[in-house]
């Protein structure tokens, strides 16, 4: 499995919480911090460590955003990851009147 990667598992990470231009799915993204929770816990956790990081995630996807994000780093970082922000490209502006999209 590429995700016990840790570069592979920031990126697959990074690709579900970007979403794109209707959100991100809350359930896809809990499935791929599950898979990453798979992939890298054998290597960072023990097998109780890995029950309860499984117990918190799903706590996690529970709590309104704040909380949850102060959270969750501290459960990536667990998994050897960490949660950073970085300048997003710049998106294309819509032009709601005719639905066109403008790349200025």
């Amino acid at each position: 499995m590429r995700v016990k990667d840790t570069h592979y598992a920031a990126v697959y990470l990074e690709t579900h919480l970007e979403g794109d231009e209707y959100g991100f799915e809350s359930e896809l993204l809990r499935l791929s911090f599950n898979h990453v929770l798979e992939a890298l816990g054998s290597q960072n956790l023990t097998p109780e460590q890995i029950k309860i990081q499984a117990k918190q995630l799903e706590e996690l996807m529970q709590k309104p955003a704040p909380e949850a994000m102060n959270q969750l780093t501290s459960w990536l970082q667990a998994l050897g990851l960490r949660l950073t922000i970085t300048v997003a490209p710049k998106m294309p502006e819509i032009n709601h009147q005719n639905d066109a999209v403008s790349g200025t």
